[in-house]
């Protein structure tokens, strides 16, 4: 779905100092203009999505990217709690991992991820990537209101 009126809204769970500049980076050169927020770990993504604490005044991410290895609450733990919650259950997730374990990806999906997408190595790689991201989801899936 285009966001004609607004900038899609994402929440980046991601650790790595790096790979969060990295990939506001790349969002910030796409056709979409987006909103990146970023949580650094389990907890504060749990914190951001519920509006607790500091992040009372924060608007529901549409999407969110979601690493797997992450410190104080895994990826996998915050998958299983965002989608046992029955209010932000509705939000895409999106892995991004460096894992390209066949286990990390059949646990992703029995927990209901909509994606999974292994960290490519490469930055022309990642690119390409992130327009694919692009295309398909700002440009072509549907989301639900908040």
């Amino acid at each position: 779905m285009k966001f004609l009126n607004r900038a899609i809204n994402i929440l980046l769970v991601e650790d790595s100092r790096t790979d969060v500049i990295l990939m506001k980076k790349m969002l910030s050169m796409l056709n979409t203009p987006s909103q990146v927020e970023v949580a650094d770990d389990g907890v504060e993504a749990i914190a951001f999505l519920r509006k607790e604490n500091k992040y009372q005044t924060k608007t529901r991410p549409d999407l969110i990217i979601l690493d797997l290895n992450l410190p104080r609450k895994s990826g996998h733990e915050v998958l299983v709690e965002i989608k046992n919650d029955l209010i932000l259950r509705v939000i895409p997730i999106i892995i991004l991992s460096t894992s390209d374990s066949e286990k990390d990806i059949l646990r992703c999906y029995e927990n209901y991820a909509n994606c999974y997408i292994t960290k490519p190595m490469s930055l022309k790689d990642f690119q390409q990537q992130i327009k694919i991201i692009e295309d398909f989801w700002f440009n072509v899936a549907h989301y639900p209101s908040e």
